[in-house]
């Protein structure tokens, strides 16, 4: 069973509104340490993200004088909802080259929580052990594995491609599992698309 964004998620969301002023959004992020903020609307619907690494933010008291949010924001706001499988939501965000997602309510779009990194990485590091005994219960029992790093490498002999590639897919939905090499041989390619007759 996947582990879903619900299940790791923050429950509180640090946000501001999209006419803070940059003064208001550096205190928050100072006064709750995190490196971002959400950015809402007025019916707390995420519109975008202020970054810490923001070159605006680097900007001196003085010179940033004036701006706010909306201004400074990247957008739109890349979010996830609860129901969102945890590993969809690592891969966003390392596709997005961001530390933590904001969470929306699928029906009504408002923000509910927030996903950090290191929920993340909580859930994707497990003990080798672990892992292995929850790929065990989806392998044939004639197939060998090897975990490096969270790296499965599935090794052995089946009689059908389409059952190697079966094996890869179930053991890839395994909450943990990284990456998977297929070192499975087969006996019969049952691959071949035969071309239709003229």
């Amino acid at each position: 069973m996947s582990i879903e964004v619900k299940d790791v998620m923050g429950r509180v969301a640090i946000v501001v509104l999209e006419n803070a002023p940059f003064t208001d959004i550096v205190a928050t992020m100072k006064r709750y340490a995190v490196g971002a903020v959400t950015v809402i609307d007025a019916d707390r619907r995420p519109v975008g993200v202020v970054s810490g690494d923001d070159p605006l933010l680097k900007e001196t008291r003085d010179q940033a004088a004036g701006v706010t949010a909306v201004q400074l924001m990247t957008s739109p706001a890349v979010t996830v909802t609860p129901g969102t499988a945890v590993r969809d939501a690592a891969r966003l965000m390392h596709g997005e080259r961001v530390k933590q997602l904001p969470v929306i309510d699928p029906v009504t779009g408002r923000i509910v929580g927030t996903l950090h990194q290191r929920d993340v990485l909580r859930i994707l590091t497990r003990p080798v052990p672990e892992l292995e005994a929850d790929i065990r219960t989806v392998l044939p029992e004639a197939l060998s594995i090897a975990i490096d790093q969270g790296v499965v490498t599935i090794g052995g002999r089946v009689q059908r491609s389409s059952q190697a590639i079966a094996v890869v897919e179930a053991v890839r939905a395994v909450e943990g599992v990284v990456d998977v090499v297929n070192e499975v041989s087969t006996e019969q390619d049952d691959l071949l698309i035969v071309p239709p007759l003229p």
